[in-house]
């Protein structure tokens, strides 16, 4: 999980390098790891539902030392902030390359306590509701390359979502959203990614998609059982030699009955469709396309422009293509690690739907 961010602070700073840590310099010797960077970045924010927060992030990149030089990079980020209303986020997401390409390891874990924003499901919106929540995330996925530029894995995912406070009289409140007191999930499910991006952290050409079928079952742990069906497709054009266009697909669908309202596919966020509050919509199905040109302006400076328009649906409608959501927006990256070209990304997004929001993280959206 990553952070929506209304103010940034970053420290540790120098052109080309933004405080990064290398060991380019240090006296040849045998080694696990080579090409070895890492990124800190304090950050200060403040949000509506939490107040004023700080923490830091540090991002760390490398390769395995056995591998030749032409292999794929890995990255690993720690985080962590404590807000004003006593909230904590800790969060360890990762991608790992190892074996000159032919294994990939990839997860997004944390633990949080937290509030969010709930404004109902499918169409029918709700006077927005703020809700206390406590809960581990295990998202976690193993692959092996079985054909050129091709992976076949195992996803696992867990998460005991014990929400802990509701708004008086809200439709959380009322017991009638499945999940709005406590849900348990566990799924294991098969992975199928293809990969051909010419650059991991700043692909110029190539695509990078995972499809995926996960089954939460009381057989692996969870409460309840339904499946995920998921599909991410990001294609990577050069346009000239420092504009690059980048598109993304997404299509998500939950299949069961006693969905948690946490577990639904959703709109909104850093990465699939920025300009709206993460889980503003929510429904059984979505439907996403987002694009966005990235211009290398100057040396370690760039600009984005992006837009993306979204659909959701249930297993009566599938997919509402007569009401879609648009979001679009301007943002800012600053090269935080030059040989990889690993960005420090900030990014305001707009909607029809309430005010703009600023992101702020490493790593582009997609």
């Amino acid at each position: 999980m990553k952070i929506n961010f209304w103010f940034l602070v970053m420290m540790l700073w120098s052109p080309c390098t933004m405080g990064a840590v290398s060991d380019t310099l240090q006296p040849e010797k045998r080694k696990f790891l080579r090409d070895k960077t890492i990124v800190p970045v304090p950050v200060v924010f403040r949000l509506p539902e939490t107040g004023f927060g700080a923490g830091a992030v540090v991002a760390a990149t490398f390769s395995f030392a056995r591998d030749s030089i032409g292999a794929k990079p890995s990255q690993l980020s720690l985080g962590n902030t404590y807000t004003q209303k006593k909230q904590i986020l800790v969060f360890l997401p990762f991608t790992i390359f190892y074996d000159n390409n032919r294994y990939y390891f990839s997860g997004d874990n944390g633990w949080y306590k937290y509030n969010y924003f709930y404004y109902g499901i499918g169409e029918n919106r709700v006077e927005q509701e703020v809700f206390d929540v406590q809960y581990p995330r295990i998202r976690l996925l193993a692959a092996r390359l079985v054909a050129p530029n091709t992976y076949l894995g195992l996803r696992y995912q867990y998460e005991g979502y014990n929400v802990t406070g509701t708004r008086p009289g809200g439709e959380l409140a009322s017991g009638r959203i499945e999940g709005s007191d406590f849900s348990r999930t566990s799924g294991l499910g098969v992975s199928v990614l293809r990969d051909t991006r010419d650059i991991v952290f700043y692909p110029r050409r190539g695509i990078f998609a995972e499809a995926y079928i996960l089954p939460t079952s009381r057989v692996f742990g969870a409460d309840r059982n339904f499946t995920r069906f998921y599909v991410d497709l990001a294609h990577y054009q050069s346009l000239h030699k420092k504009v690059v266009l980048a598109t993304n697909y997404v299509a998500s669908a939950t299949v069961g009955d006693n969905i948690p309202f946490s577990q639904l596919s959703f709109l909104g966020g850093q990465k699939k469709m920025r300009g709206v509050y993460e889980g503003f919509f929510r429904d059984k199905n979505a439907l996403i396309g987002q694009a966005e040109a990235r211009w290398e302006v100057w040396r370690f400076i760039g600009l984005v422009g992006f837009g993306a328009v979204g659909f959701m649906g249930n297993e009566k409608d599938l997919v509402r293509l007569n009401k879609p959501k648009y979001t679009y927006g301007v943002g800012l990256r600053l090269t935080a690690q030059k040989k990889n070209h690993l960005n420090i990304r900030i990014d305001y997004g707009m909607s029809p739907y309430g005010h703009g929001n600023l992101y702020a993280t490493i790593g582009e959206a997609f």
